[in-house]
């Protein structure tokens, strides 16, 4: 299997994930046109340079032929509410300019408004959805953009609508995050992995107030990512940097065993002393071709892992109590739990339980079970296994939208589904039987991969 591992041992934002995407391959025409796409008033401005020893290749985005970096990011996209003035700052943190508002005051002491276009969540959809780049590009860019907006409207308590973004910062973003889109899917690998995020330390001051790195929004977004600081006082990882590896890394960890082939870095804005301010991307095979290994299996693409298993027999526990166990299980990083029916010693009827998690999982899992149930005793080992190839789509019905998870195996996909939970939303918001929602996005996407081949 091909994968792409993104390496944030120095953060990421959304021009240095373009700039990784480059460096390790991405032709950058495929960015020109993509920005030249969707008649949003930029271009890009691309070079070669120097972050603390390391050549990284460093992208601009030129807003009406104006430079609109160094910035922060998550000054761009906040919950805009209608007032007498508007205030504009300016401040640089990591290299990165705040475009936040505008407070002019006149000769006579009178401050006056001053008018500024800003862009909601549905212009953008709209912009995206009419450029001429591929639906699952689209699609991707949407998600991450409503990542984005969905952390905004939670850390302020707004409803995500009512998040806007200001015109440049808009259009910064819109780029950052649609190139962000095509690139990956121009990369041409199976899937993302993410290692740990370096964010940084410190404050950073926004519109709002000054706050601690990670700011607000970036935090929410890095919700079940493992971080880190090493202490460098300067804001890492943006908002629209976690927005991107939320949506496209499907799963975070230490590099994977991997056969590196390409590996590109991408430049920040600030050459910090004795730390290269870059991110990088690896791209390789990991050990999922067809050749034989200890599964036996020979010739089939699957993705081999290692995972735990958890066991413990229960006899004398009240059975609803593992329903609420198999539910905490799951909230907690289960892979999968389950129980099967056993005859115990003295006939007394029991309960097999059952928990497949990733071994770095175990130890709290384990600790899940012997809370939670009545056992004195967890049996644990660990397995093998092929995992099919997966990925995840989202699909337009009349009442919203779904995520379908489809399955691939030797190219050919095998299984789609779509999710059980956002089919339960769209039924129970509307009244209208759960059947009816899935048998729709099922409809939904045949049709979109019969159109697109």
């Amino acid at each position: 299997m091909k994968i792409a591992y993104i390496d944030c041992f120095s953060g990421i934002s959304g021009d240095m994930f373009l700039g990784a995407l480059i460096d390790a391959g991405v032709q950058s025409a495929i960015f020109e046109e993509t920005v030249a796409a969707l008649n949003v008033g930029a271009r890009l401005s691309i070079s070669k340079t120097d972050r603390s020893g390391i050549a990284a290749t460093k992208v601009d985005v030129l807003v009406n032929e104006e430079v609109d970096r160094p910035r922060v990011e998550h000054e761009h996209y906040r919950p805009h509410r209608h007032g007498h003035t508007h205030e504009h700052a300016h401040e640089e943190v990591i290299g990165h300019t705040h475009h936040i508002t505008e407070t002019v005051v006149a000769d006579d002491d009178h401050v006056h408004e001053h008018e500024h276009h800003h862009r909601g969540l549905k212009e953008i959809r709209e912009i995206i959805l009419h450029a001429a780049i591929s639906t699952q590009a689209k699609q991707t860019a949407i998600r991450i953009f409503e990542a984005l907006g969905a952390a905004e409207a939670k850390v302020h308590n707004i409803d995500i609508e009512k998040v806007h973004f200001h015109e440049v910062g808009a259009v910064d973003a819109i780029v950052d995050i649609v190139c962000a889109a095509v690139g990956a899917e121009a990369l041409g690998v199976d899937e993302f992995v993410c290692s740990p995020l370096n964010v940084g330390s410190g404050t950073v001051k926004c519109a709002h107030g000054e706050f601690p790195v990670p700011a607000p929004a970036t935090a929410e977004l890095l919700k079940d990512a493992p971080v880190f600081s090493s202490g460098i006082r300067a804001e890492l990882v943006t908002p629209t940097g976690a927005a991107i590896v939320k949506i496209l890394a499907k799963r975070f960890q230490p590099l994977p065993g991997m056969k590196i082939e390409k590996i590109g870095y991408g430049a920040g804005s600030r050459d910090f002393p004795g730390h290269a301010n870059v991110t990088r991307i690896l791209v390789g095979t990991s050990g999922t071709d067809s050749q034989s290994d200890s599964t036996g299996l020979v010739g089939l693409e699957a993705q081999r892992e290692t995972i735990s298993v958890l066991e413990a027999n229960v006899d004398d526990m009240n059975p609803q109590v593992f329903g609420y166990l198999l539910d905490r299980a799951l909230d907690v990083g289960a892979l999968d739990v389950f129980g099967t029916p056993v005859q115990m010693k003295k006939s007394r009827p029991g309960m097999l339980i059952t928990i497949l998690c990733k071994p770095e999982d175990a130890q709290r899992l384990t600790k899940l079970i012997f809370s939670e149930t009545t056992t004195l005793g967890v049996r644990m080992r660990e397995e093998k296994r092929a995992v099919l190839l997966r990925r995840s789509l989202t699909v337009e019905t009349q009442w919203g939208e779904v995520r379908m998870k489809v399955a691939n195996l030797n190219g050919t996909t095998t299984n789609y589904a779509p999710e059980y939970e956002d089919c339960r939303r769209i039924a129970e918001t509307n009244n209208i039987p759960l059947k009816s929602v899935m048998q729709e996005a099922v409809r939904i996407y045949l049709e979109q991969e019969k159109k697109n081949g």
